[in-house]
């Protein structure tokens, strides 16, 4: 059974919601964000980015930025860009990207759940990015971004969706980027039964995207609930702001790796170690693979691809099998020496949204020695390792349109 709960959300005027709606935090550096919000005063990255709002000299962590978080966001509230919902709700949240089109429920999931396991993950959290969150959300008392949560495809769901979505939304509008984002109130109190009931049927939720946003909302209801013994109970920091897709509506993207240098290898040694695991084949023109188990390469102006030969991975195992296993354990680990590729600064990793010219600009231009580009995992994988109760290797998953953060908000 998973629970699904309806909220009071904090969300922007109609008539704001463009002016309010931003990019999550995680996506960008610093800088970049200053530069996003420049002559926006009133973007919601200015309380999930709040650091982008201090002084430079002010290092991450520093409780003035969770405290100038808190103050951005009241300001929002004050000044009614940000109004807050009488009762709970669902809301429908859709995001058109060209012509792929993904649409989901707005809700809170139960962080009790989330601690039994019975919402899945598959990736581990770095502490320092935990503790950030955390300060976050118990600063500002509210969870600003969602967690990215899909689910198998239930067709109930789907006829409660589409029924909402033949009305007109409550926003509209499209983004910087393009992306088209809208959005449906769901407030007929038969609707809000049916989709919790529709949500009781299904054994597990998954977590796609946003596994820091989770295990922070999770530390702070420990948090706040301290010795009390009603675990789960109806207290606001209990639930955990989420949009929940149906598993067939959801792409990943490529997630691609650059690595500095050959680990004192020459081109022609690098090329020979390949081989021992690797068919290799030049004038690779695609760039981008086709197929599970093949590889691009781009490696002194020239582009290769690459195809595990048979026997060199554990096929049976739901993570071996992966293809971002199979390239960090039968390349970049032996032969590139990178055997922590969460904490080796010699490996980046580059979202697909990039495209291939990205990897050849870090070869031809920024220093980098060698690019490699991967066939995107499916989200079928990523329940079966989920499923496994295994850890996919960092970096697997690219989630493309990214959720916009400040159209809900959970207040704790």
């Amino acid at each position: 059974m998973a629970l699904v709960l309806p909220f009071k959300a904090v969300r922007p005027a109609r008539e704001f919601v463009a002016q309010v709606a931003a990019l999550p935090y995680d996506v960008m550096s610093r800088e970049e964000g200053r530069k996003i919000v420049a002559g926006k005063p009133w973007s919601f990255l200015r309380v999930e980015k709040s650091e982008i709002d201090v002084p430079e000299e002010i290092k991450d962590g520093d409780n003035l930025i969770y405290q100038k978080a808190r103050e951005n966001f009241n300001r929002l509230i004050a000044e009614k860009f940000l109004i807050q919902d009488e009762t709970p709700h669902f809301y429908i949240y859709r995001q058109q990207m060209d012509k792929r089109i993904q649409t989901g429920i707005v809700g809170c999931v139960s962080a009790a759940e989330y601690d039994a396991g019975k919402i899945k993950k598959h990736e581990l959290t770095r502490r320092d990015k935990e503790e950030d969150r955390i300060n976050h959300v118990n600063t500002v008392s509210a969870q600003t971004g969602p967690v990215f949560i899909t689910y198998k495809a239930n067709p109930g769901l789907n006829k409660i969706v589409s029924e909402i979505t033949a009305g007109t939304p409550e926003y509209n509008f499209a983004a910087d980027d393009g992306i088209i984002h809208s959005a449906w109130l769901i407030s007929d109190l038969n609707q809000i039964e049916q989709i919790r009931n529709e949500f009781a049927t299904l054994d597990f939720l998954y977590i796609a995207d946003g596994h820091h946003r989770a295990a922070a909302a999770s530390s702070v209801a420990r948090m706040r609930r301290g010795d009390k013994t009603d675990i789960g109970g109806d207290k606001e920091y209990e639930k955990v702001l989420a949009v929940l897709f149906p598993h067939n509506e959801l792409s990943v993207m490529d997630y691609n790796r650059a690595v500095k240098d050959l680990n004192g290898l020459s081109k022609d040694e690098f090329l020979k170690m390949i081989s021992s695991q690797f068919v290799i084949e030049k004038n690779f023109k695609s760039r981008l693979p086709r197929q599970f188990h093949d590889f691009g390469m781009y490696l002194s102006g020239e582009w290769y691809k690459l195809t595990i030969k048979q026997g060199a991975f554990a096929d049976a195992d739901p993570v071996k099998r992966l293809d971002a296993a199979i390239l960090q354990d039968c390349l970049l680990s032996p032969i590139l020496g990178i055997s922590d590729p969460r904490t080796d600064e010699r490996i980046k990793f580059v979202g697909g949204i990039r495209g291939m010219a990205e990897l050849e600009k870090l070869v031809d231009r920024d220093g980098y020695a060698v690019s490699f580009s991967l066939y995107p995992t499916t989200i079928e994988q990523v329940m079966r390792v989920a499923d496994a109760g295994a850890i996919m290797p960092p970096k697997s998953t690219w989630f493309e349109p990214k959720l916009r953060s400040g159209m809900f908000v959970h207040k704790i």
